[in-house]
């Protein structure tokens, strides 16, 4: 019996040896900014404690945009929370026959609300809601087109994949068509939801109805094919494996070798409150963390990293610059319920300016707002 224990010891020293050693040769990788591969991800999600992540993370992160951390003024628009579609995890939407629990704004007061912001240093609204099935392709580009009749300068970030696909298919046109409809119109980028898990057998268990895998990379890498950037997102936290989040960053960087589109990746955690997966635990503090180094680490192509604020809470937001985070998105203005329904830590998602600057500062960090493109409009590290 002890011979056995002491082979066992053996075999798990040698274990570890391979694993200190498998970590060492990614970190040598990270240092002379090499590309790490798919197995060499799963090993740091398996393997990779949290303070040698935050370490190769932040080498990453500040090699990239230095110790900016990113901000912008913005505002959201939500048309409605009915939707077409049943997601398991979602606590937002409405189905139609649950139409008296949702809401639908008219034109009229999505225009008034775009007015409310008049003589205001916004410079990007978020329109993002339901697939509700009157609000079509052409309702949306006149309502895009009346809005920067109002505000030219504001730049319009419209529509997840998911949105756009239900709009084209109705509309009887081609993704490239519908997408150059509302660029036309004042479109300028799309935001990155519905992205979700891209495994496609995953997939199917959250979210079975709405636009496919290759439907969301079809629509994203047609936007960018006619100069229109997006976004990237990851739902994690749920019933996906650590492969699964390798497997979805995988197909965002090869898409984005292939593009060069997308602005930022933004992992989103996955809130429990009030939906189908609500039996389903919520991730630790320390996983957030972990998955924000790995995907900066392993998204070598992607220029930033956003968290944002109003899911995860203030703290962790402060916490997650020093894991490869550069971006915790905008003042919001208290114009969203997408977080607060699922559980958000922040119930109010608004915050002034002058708390964003100090929020960035208190972390060490310096901050810039920038436009959505992520030129900078004010470098808070000059005075």
């Amino acid at each position: 019996m002890q011979d056995l224990n002491q082979k066992e010891m053996i075999s798990a020293t040698a274990t570890d040896k391979n694993i200190s050693t498998k970590l060492q040769e990614i970190e040598q990788k990270v240092l002379a900014k090499k590309r790490i591969d798919i197995d060499e991800c799963l090993t740091l999600y398996q393997h990779g404690e949290l303070g040698f992540l935050g370490k190769l993370a932040n080498i990453v992160r500040e090699r990239k945009n230095g110790n900016y951390t990113y901000f912008n003024r913005n505002f959201h628009i939500e048309p409605t929370n009915i939707c077409v579609f049943d997601c398991k995890f979602c606590s937002y939407s409405r189905l139609l026959k649950q139409k008296e629990e949702g809401w639908e704004l008219s034109e009229e007061e999505i225009i008034e609300k775009v007015k409310s912001y008049e003589g205001q240093a916004v410079t990007e609204v978020h329109i993002v809601g339901g697939v509700h099935p009157k609000m079509g392709l052409h309702y949306f580009a006149s309502l895009i087109k009346k809005i920067k009749e109002i505000r030219p300068d504001l730049h319009v970030k419209a529509f997840t994949a998911v949105e756009l696909e239900y709009m084209c298919r109705k509309a009887k046109v081609s993704y490239k068509e519908g997408l150059q409809i509302l660029k036309d119109h004042g479109q300028g980028s799309l935001p990155g939801g519905g992205a979700e898990i891209l495994e496609e057998t995953l997939r199917a268990q959250i979210c079975d109805d709405k636009a496919t895998t290759a439907q969301w990379l079809e629509i994203h890498e047609t936007a960018h094919s006619i100069g229109m950037p997006s976004n990237a997102t990851m739902l994690y936290g749920h019933i996906e494996s650590f492969a699964h989040r390798v497997d979805h960053m995988n197909r965002l960087r090869v898409l984005q070798d292939k593009t060069n589109g997308f602005n930022t990746f933004i992992p989103l955690k996955f809130r429990n409150k009030e939906n189908q997966m609500s039996h389903i635990a919520e991730v630790s503090v320390v996983e957030d963390l972990r998955n924000y180094a790995i995907a900066r680490i392993f998204m070598d192509n992607f220029n930033h990293i956003k968290a944002y604020w109003p899911m995860i809470g203030q703290s962790t937001a402060q916490i997650s610059m020093n894991f490869g985070v550069d971006d915790i998105d905008g003042t919001i203005d208290d114009s969203t319920k997408i977080y607060s329904m699922a559980g958000a830590e922040d119930k109010n998602p608004a915050l002034t300016t002058e708390q964003l600057v100090e929020l960035i500062k208190q972390a060490g960090r310096i901050p810039a707002e920038r436009d959505t493109l992520y030129h900078i409009v004010r470098d808070y590290s000059v005075a």
